[in-house]
């Protein structure tokens, strides 16, 4: 192989796709351990197309999802996937909260935020009639999409370009030799000349393998939705969000409307006792030890103990829940909640507790690793892939209309013995 892509999530798919788009010739294969593609965050997420509000000016999220989300909706027309740009307000409901909302809308604007417009408790009503606030941030330009329905078409494009998606192939381990790379899974052996790592929940362990450092760490999280009864979905138009409290590291219950056609309400945001702990009592000793004994984790509890314990309680009790929408939406009932799906955020924290706010993308000659890509790297898949492609094209001296580099094979799965062979 001349490209090992790990990671059949979305960002490793538009990595495939524009790796194949520049250079048609490259033999380039995506390993997944899952049978599927697109088995953990990106089918584990509220399907936001976000606009770039929330991001310090010139940091990576916020260059790469202002444009990634344009790439996005661009794609979307071409390929016959429905999306809908229906808007989001991001909703203060108490006067301490304006000087954070005139933040963000500083914020969007500096990022190239199309249509940002700061309005009143009566054009919040035109947009959201059942929603309650002292003043909003209305995005015009957010959207939603299926984004296991975007990967799915990534995946055509790959294969379609001459990719191969191999599933159901874990890596075990990997062995670095010359200007080889030989990945060992679950099902043999892979040879490449570059490898490229998407492993999403992962990422660490994989970039670990390759000696590379063992900072940022993944931290995981779990996050629960309820759904609005069927029922009661004009409730809610389009999105609802909060302004983002300071004392939380993540942005809040909110209010998102589904492609589909129904409304998710949440996330909370909770230690998850394993990397795939999509369920309360889902555990492995060796995540949550690791994730327990980690400095950085241990700095961030100690910060955050008291919003932790209000969110763990929050994650128990349906009223506690409740009473966070209803600050937004009073109408709400507590049978208007029915049970709603999980989804697991891979979180970078730094040593020091602090969460890695921006994408982290790093390597070496002939090793590229994505170590950090929590939202909105769905929404920027396919900026973050021409950045990445960028960043190959240096780090592999890739030229333009690049012949296959290495024709080599499959190997077997004893190869690490055998690194020279």
């Amino acid at each position: 192989m001349d490209v090992v892509i790990v990671g059949a999530g979305i960002v490793g798919l538009a990595v495939a796709r524009e790796m194949l788009r520049r250079w048609p010739r490259l033999q380039l294969a995506v390993i997944e351990k899952e049978d599927r593609i697109a088995a953990h965050q990106s089918g584990h997420n509220s399907g936001v197309i976000h606009s770039g509000i929330y991001y310090a000016p010139g940091s990576l999220k916020a260059r790469l999802c202002v444009a990634g989300s344009r790439a996005l909706v661009r794609y979307c027309d071409e390929h016959g996937i429905p999306y809908d740009l229906s808007g989001k307000v991001i909703v203060a409901t108490d006067e301490s909260e304006l000087p954070r909302l005139e933040e963000l809308h500083r914020r969007g604007i500096a990022n190239g935020v199309e249509g940002l417009e700061m309005i009143g408790p009566e054009r919040l009503r035109e947009i959201e009639p059942h929603a309650t606030g002292i003043r909003a941030l209305y995005s015009p330009r957010t959207g939603i999409v299926d984004y296991v329905a975007v990967a799915q078409s990534y995946a055509l494009d790959v294969t379609s370009a001459g990719g191969e998606i191999l599933t159901g192939r874990a890596v075990t381990s990997i062995v670095r030799s010359n200007d080889r790379v030989i990945l060992l899974t679950t099902r043999g052996g892979i040879e490449a000349r570059f490898l490229i790592t998407c492993a999403g929940l992962y990422s660490d362990r994989i970039a670990a393998m390759t000696g590379a450092p063992a900072e940022p760490r993944i931290v995981p999280f779990r996050g629960d939705y309820f759904v609005l009864r069927p029922e009661r979905v004009d409730l809610v138009r389009s999105m609802i969000y909060p302004v983002p409290d300071p004392s939380f590291p993540f942005l809040g219950v909110h209010f998102t409307r589904r492609i589909e056609g129904g409304v998710w309400l949440g996330p909370n945001a909770v230690l998850a006792f394993a990397r795939e702990g999509y369920q309360r009592l889902t555990f492995d000793l060796g995540d949550l030890l690791d994730a327990l004994g980690y400095s950085g984790f241990q700095a961030l509890a100690a910060k955050y103990w008291r919003t932790g314990l209000e969110e763990m309680y929050r994650d128990f009790s349906k009223s506690a829940f409740l009473a966070s929408l209803q600050r937004y939406v009073p109408e709400l009932t507590e049978a208007d909640l029915l049970p709603g799906p999980s989804g697991v955020r891979a979180q970078a924290l730094s040593p020091d507790g602090k969460l890695v706010d921006d994408f982290v993308i790093h390597g070496d000659a002939n090793v590229l690793h994505v170590r950090n890509a929590p939202s909105p790297a769905a929404t920027s898949s396919l900026a973050i892939a021409e950045y990445i492609a960028d960043r190959a094209a240096e780090a592999f001296h890739l030229n333009e209309e690049q012949p296959r580099l290495y024709a080599g094979a499959d190997v077997p799965a004893d190869a690490g013995s055998q690194p020279d062979a």
